[in-house]
């Protein structure tokens, strides 16, 4: 299983809001990721690998945890290209469980060994990789 971190800003799409689809059985398409180096990572992904839900701009933390439920395909909110192809993908997700107590990216940074966490070196990708030793640490911060 890999591990992922993934970004949405909460007034446009929150965690609680993946949280009432997946209680409805739903899925979430991780759509509207314009950046080849996230779309690749999505493209990286499986089915149960899992992925922080990161906050962005309003509260920046890691707030819960989602899994993969269906793996790259095209977005459906992407245009196509001149070649009538679409060169944007992503993936569906749905959610595992919030976290206790949110970690946040000021907690984040000043943990020495997460110095080299995706999140802080690479800050403006929204969907970057996390190493279990990363996981497992940024879980336990969240009192998982």
């Amino acid at each position: 299983m890999a591990y992922w971190l993934m970004k949405s800003e909460p007034d446009v799409f929150s965690f609680d809001d993946l949280v009432a689809k997946t209680a409805k059985g739903e899925a979430e398409e991780w759509h509207g990721v314009r950046n080849y180096a996230a779309r690749n990572n999505m493209r990286e992904m499986k089915v149960g690998d899992e992925a922080f839900f990161y906050h962005s701009n309003i509260g920046k933390d890691v707030v819960g945890i989602m899994k993969i439920v269906v793996p790259a395909h095209p977005d459906s909110t992407a245009e196509l290209n001149a070649k009538g192809e679409v060169v944007w993908e992503c993936v569906d997700v749905q959610s595992v469980k919030p976290f206790p107590r949110p970690v946040s990216l000021a907690e984040i940074k000043a943990t020495p060994e997460l110095a080299d966490i995706e999140l802080v070196r690479l800050s403006r990708l929204s969907v970057s990789k996390v190493s279990e030793a990363e996981w497992k640490l940024i879980c336990k911060m969240g009192g998982l």
